[in-house]
C-alpha cells in the first residue's frame, strides 16, 4: 500500500512539473526548437554578422551545390535527400538562411534582399576551397527566387543553376503567383482553424518564440487537399522564422524587386524545375521565368506539386544529376 501511495504521489509531482514547464511559454525550446544561439551542438557558420545552421557532405575540395531552401523563413530538412549528390563527387552545403529554420533570430529592422545576398555571398566564401572550384545554386520556392538574384547580381560567381518552382523573378511574377496559390477563404473552415489559436496566443514584432509557432501551425494550410499547389502532405521541418518572413514580403510589397535585370548576360545553361500537379505553376509560368535566362531547360516532374524535393526527390535527382554532369 505505501509503495502504491508513494508511487501515485511521484506520479502527480511529475504531472505538475510538466504541467509548470508548459506555462513557460518564452522557455526556449518549449514552443519551438532552439536556434543556433540557445543550443551549441547545433552545426553551425559564423559569417556576415550571423550565426547559421549549417551542414555539409562530401569532399569540400569538389564541386560545390549550395541549397537555397523556401520561405522566406523556412528551412533545408525537407531537402536533406540532395545530399545522395555528395556520392556523386559534389561537395553539398546546407543552410538555414538568417532569421530561418535553426539559424540566429534578428529583429525585424535589419532585414533586407541585399542583405540574405550579402549572405549568401558569405556562406559560399566560408566554403569555398580555390577559386577555381566550381559553385552551383540550387533553390526551392523563394530560395530559386534567391538564386536568380545572386546571378543578377554576380553572373561571374555561380557555374550553373537548379531552379525548382521560383515564386516570381520580379514584383509583377510574384504578385501573380501569390495570386494563384495563397488565395486565403476568410470564412472557410480551414482558416478559422488556423485563425483560432490568435485568440489566446499573441506575440510582439520581435518576438520570436511565439510568431515561429504560428507560422508553423498556419503553414499546414499549405498542403490542405485539393491546394492548388499540389502538395501531397506535411513535410519535415525545424522551425519557421516569422520576422524575417514578414520583412521581406513587406520589403517585397512596398518597394518591389527585380532579380532580371541582368539576366541575360548569364550564358550558362539554367535548369527550371516544375510540378505536374501544381495548377499554380506549370509550364506557362515556368516559360514566363525561364524566358530571362537566355540558355536553359525546362524539365516537369511529374505525378507532384510543389515540395517535389521531398516527394519526389527519386524522380528529380536524375535530371538534377545530368545537368551537373553536363556543366562538369
Amino acid at each position: 500500500m505505501c509503495k502504491k501511495i508513494l508511487l501515485a504521489i511521484a506520479s502527480t509531482c511529475l504531472l505538475l512539473s510538466a504541467c509548470e514547464q508548459e506555462l513557460y511559454l518564452d522557455k526556449p525550446g518549449n514552443l519551438v526548437p532552439e536556434t543556433v544561439d540557445e543550443n551549441f551542438n547545433l552545426p553551425s557558420i559564423t559569417v556576415n554578422g550571423t550565426v547559421l545552421h549549417a551542414e555539409t557532405y562530401g569532399n569540400p575540395a569538389n564541386p560545390m551545390v549550395v541549397f537555397l531552401h523556401g520561405g522566406p523563413g523556412a528551412d533545408y530538412r525537407n531537402a536533406l535527400s540532395i545530399k545522395q549528390l555528395a556520392d556523386d563527387g559534389y561537395f553539398i552545403v546546407f543552410y538555414d538562411q538568417r532569421g530561418s529554420g535553426l539559424s540566429r533570430r534578428h529583429d525585424k529592422g535589419i532585414y533586407s534582399i541585399q542583405l540574405m545576398l550579402d549572405d549568401l555571398n558569405a556562406v559560399i566564401e566560408h566554403y569555398k576551397c580555390s577559386s577555381s572550384q566550381k559553385v552551383f545554386l540550387f533553390g526551392h520556392s523563394w530560395g530559386a527566387m534567391l538564386a536568380a538574384g545572386y546571378i543578377n547580381s554576380y553572373p561571374d560567381q555561380i557555374d550553373g543553376a537548379i531552379l525548382a518552382e521560383a515564386g516570381g523573378l520580379n514584383k509583377k511574377l510574384w504578385n501573380e503567383y501569390s495570386e494563384n496559390s495563397r488565395k486565403v477563404k476568410l470564412f472557410a473552415e480551414a482558416t478559422n482553424d488556423i485563425l483560432y489559436y490568435d485568440q489566446f496566443l499573441t506575440g510582439r514584432e520581435n518576438d520570436h518564440e511565439r510568431l515561429d509557432y504560428k507560422v508553423g501551425i498556419a503553414s499546414s494550410y499549405t498542403y490542405a487537399k485539393g491546394n492548388d499547389e499540389g502538395i501531397e502532405g506535411p513535410s519535415p521541418f525545424w522551425r519557421n522564422g516569422a520576422v524575417v518572413l514578414n520583412a521581406l514580403s513587406k520589403i517585397a510589397e512596398k518597394d518591389g524587386f527585380d532579380f532580371t535585370t541582368n539576366l541575360s548576360n548569364y550564358t550558362t545553361k539554367v535548369l527550371f524545375l516544375y510540378g505536374e500537379n501544381n495548377a499554380s505553376h506549370g509550364l506557362e509560368f515556368s516559360e514566363k521565368e525561364a524566358a530571362f535566362f537566355p540558355n536553359h531547360e525546362i524539365v516537369q516532374i511529374d505525378d507532384t506539386g510543389h515540395e517535389m524535393i521531398y516527394f519526389k526527390w527519386d524522380s528529380v535527382y536524375p535530371v538534377v544529376l545530368d545537368y551537373l554532369i553536363a556543366l562538369n
